[in-house]
């Protein structure tokens, strides 16, 4: 029985009228307010499937993969020994100093008669070389001082930072440089200690902030309420989860690595055996000649910056898949 009353039947048609749009076409206002559960996402899983639909960072990938494993199997694919004198009765110091291609030297040889072309891809895997270990060294150097300051507090955190804050103010070329020219005799080894130096601090402070962020979380405080030991509270759950801008820093300080081993062998401080080649060092020993043969210094040169340009893409598309204010 319908009511009589004009407000009743108009109260009606209001409640009808809801119970329809919150149901949708077809459905009940029981069902309105159901929320279908799916199963939460991790960040790396999540993460991992937006660098997955990222180009930039797939083609940061693709370069950071063909550089590794174009330097592992260098070696054997070079067609020549990079060392061999192969072209040096070509070599004329007056009217033909470098000797240009030819069938079996596709990019001809340097002033000394040795094919460029081996020479470049073995010398990509000095270059990974070096950049590996120096980020490796500074990483681990990084994370000691980062930790200590982290973990303790205090005059040690005090103290720590103002070390950090030292090295920080000098530029890291000119660090590095410092660095590798107080070596009585300068190697590889002096480039790669001299990078690494560079990269301590970096990863001090990086480490350093993402552990006082840990000091104050809910996990830690729950820890130390427990009784939880200082040294398995840091070691257990503050340094694992600080890990993860350290990680993505590291990408970005491999092409920075890589770019300033090449400044120093350039300026003559890297391995003075050129039997082993290194781009930075094949960039200097192309300097008199970079006016008549240029080709001695741009294949190098375009060596370098495309793999430091690959781990670059890929370091700033992992921190940006990481980091939830930057998040797209």
């Amino acid at each position: 029985m319908s009511p009589t009353n004009p407000m009743d039947r108009r109260k009606e048609r209001i409640d009808a009228l809801a119970a329809t749009s919150a149901a949708g076409p077809g459905g009940s206002l029981l069902e309105a307010g159901r929320v279908d559960e799916k199963p939460g996402v991790s960040l790396i899983a999540s993460a991992v499937r937006r660098l997955r639909r990222n180009p930039v960072f797939l083609i940061g990938a693709a370069i950071t993969l063909a550089f590794v494993v174009l330097a592992i199997i260098s070696p054997f694919l070079a067609p020549h020994d990079p060392a061999a004198n192969l072209l040096i009765d070509k070599v004329r110091p007056q009217t033909n100093p470098v000797p240009g291609p030819e069938p079996g030297f596709p990019l001809g040889a340097d002033d000394a008669g040795r094919d460029l072309f081996s020479r470049l891809l073995v010398g990509s895997q000095q270059t990974l070389i070096v950049g590996v270990f120096a980020t490796l060294f500074g990483l681990t150097g990084g994370l000691s001082l980062g930790i200590l300051a982290g973990a303790f507090g205090g005059w040690v955190d005090a103290l720590v930072m103002r070390i950090v804050d030292v090295l920080l103010s000098i530029p890291s070329l000119l660090l590095a440089f410092s660095i590798a020219a107080v070596a009585a005799r300068p190697s590889q080894v002096t480039v790669i200690v001299a990078v690494a130096a560079v990269q301590v601090p970096i990863f001090a402070r990086l480490l350093r902030g993402s552990m006082l962020a840990q000091r104050g979380s809910d996990h830690v405080l729950a820890a130390r309420a427990l009784g939880v030991t200082r040294r398995a509270i840091v070691f257990r759950h503050m340094v694992p989860n600080s890990l993860g801008p350290v990680i993505v820093q590291s990408t970005l300080v491999l092409a920075i690595s890589i770019i300033d081993a090449a400044a120093l062998s350039f300026l003559g401080l890297g391995n003075p055996n050129d039997r082993q080649p290194e781009w930075g060092q094949m960039l200097g020993r192309a300097q008199p000649y970079i006016y008549d043969n240029p080709h001695l210094a741009v294949y190098p040169a375009l060596c370098i910056i495309v793999v430091a340009l690959g781990f670059t893409l890929m370091g700033e598309s992992l921190r940006e898949a990481l980091d939830p204010k930057t998040r797209r």
